[in-house]
């Protein structure tokens, strides 16, 4: 039987209480963050406690000291860890966009590491059954997008543990551009993708425990058991510089948490037939096409967007879009991140490129439409809508989402 949303979040907090016990000393100041698995090394690993344990994780699962946090569990013999399961990108991080590692035994601890990519449903809860674990773990570092994959590999290992009867533990980590608000357009259903499973906004202001709880209450047809382990020293205020963690790109276009400041607005471009900086040192800070001149920044800059300028500059990728030519276009240099409204300052983006540059075209798949939840900002723009009238045409879903979302923060 569903449990009601005051009793699931009852049990949820309990348990976080529970397995997230401050170690003594732990602070709130800056630098003194600890993560959700150091408050679980700090139980002796007290939640998986008789447990065959299956951990969903990336080269982003590391200590401070940067070691991987399935080399630190392999050696402890407090934990039975006996699977590994690989997201996008895979374990190690080895494949690009689109791809995974599949299924083979890590050279380093001999473990079976299992591809979940792509998978959902049954098929995944078959990939669970098989692994063996009794409890499955989850700690990857997102990046606070809704686009962002991770969080939907959260919510399909969430839905397929319940199908294999299994236990499942969110470890937390920072949300990297603060969790102050939620920000831009919320996905429509009928527009769901691995891009997008239910409706959320576009920047989400949530950590992984976060949206756990959140995926539990909301969207989850049945609740999975689940145990979330916080951080503790983490406020919403705090960008990811004010942890003292090192940065571990989640994935190979997401090489600095500089990348994740902008990426929630300039992944949009994914949708149109301009680069998005793929193939540059500066991916989603670097936007343009071949036909493009000085004329984009300096509109972009007429506009006065708060906390960012708009350099006019000139890149040629090394792969995906305009590979090896040479492009006009901008990069965005936010200056004040406190002021800087990503999902705003892309869609601003998108009207002065269409304005000024004659090529501009959608991907003839409107992919647009996958990114951004619902038809709303392509035909909007289409229409000549202005910035404040494309935004404008989201704040009332954004309102009712933010709403929601209160009942499942877990810090101030």
């Amino acid at each position: 039987m569903r449990l009601s949303r005051r009793a699931l979040l009852a049990a949820t907090t309990a348990a976080a209480s529970l397995t997230a016990a401050p170690p003594a000393g732990a602070t709130g100041r800056r630098g003194h963050l600890r993560t959700g698995f150091e408050n679980l090394r700090a139980t002796a690993y007290a939640p998986l406690r008789g447990q065959r344990v299956g951990i969903v994780t990336n080269p982003t699962g590391v200590t401070r000291d940067v070691r991987h946090i399935v080399d630190v569990m392999h050696a402890d013999p407090e934990v039975d860890l006996m699977a590994v399961f690989g997201p996008e990108h895979g374990f190690r991080g080895t494949a690009q966009a689109g791809g995974s590692e599949g299924r083979y035994d890590d050279p380093a601890t001999g473990l079976p590491v299992y591809d979940t990519y792509l998978k959902s449903g049954r098929p995944l809860a078959d990939v669970f059954t098989a692994s063996g674990a009794d409890t499955i773990v989850f700690d990857i570092q997102d990046v606070g997008a809704r686009f962002y994959t991770y969080i939907w590999t959260l919510y399909d290992c969430m839905e397929a543990a319940r199908l294999a009867g299994k236990r499942f533990v969110v470890l937390d980590r920072p949300n990297p551009v603060t969790g102050r608000s939620a920000r831009g357009p919320v996905l429509h259903r009928e527009f769901a993708t691995f891009v997008g499973r239910q409706p959320i906004s576009q920047a989400h202001g949530m950590t992984v425990c976060e949206l756990a709880r959140l995926f539990n209450g909301e969207f989850l047809t049945d609740p999975v058991p689940l145990e979330t382990v916080p951080m503790t020293g983490w406020r919403r205020t705090d960008f990811y510089d004010a942890s003292a963690l090192p940065w571990v790109p989640p994935s190979p276009n997401m090489p600095t948490a500089d990348t994740a400041l902008v990426y929630s607005g300039t992944c949009m471009f994914e949708g149109t037939n301009l680069s998005e900086g793929r193939g540059t040192t500066r991916p989603f800070e670097l936007l343009g096409a071949e036909g493009i001149d000085g004329r984009w920044a300096a509109a972009a800059g007429e506009l006065g967007l708060p906390g960012v300028h708009f350099r006019e500059a000139y890149f040629a990728p090394t792969f995906s879009k305009f590979q090896g030519r040479t492009v006009g276009g901008v990069q965005i240099h936010v200056h004040d991140r406190a002021a800087y409204d990503p999902v705003r300052t892309g869609v601003a983006l998108l009207v002065t490129a269409k304005r000024v540059w004659s090529g501009f075209a959608w991907r003839p798949d409107n992919w647009i439409d996958k990114l951004t939840g619902s038809t709303l900002v392509r035909t909007a723009i289409d229409a000549g809508a202005s910035t404040d009238e494309v935004v404008a045409g989201w704040q009332e879903e954004l309102t009712a989402f933010r709403r929601v979302r209160e009942d499942y923060l877990l810090y101030k």
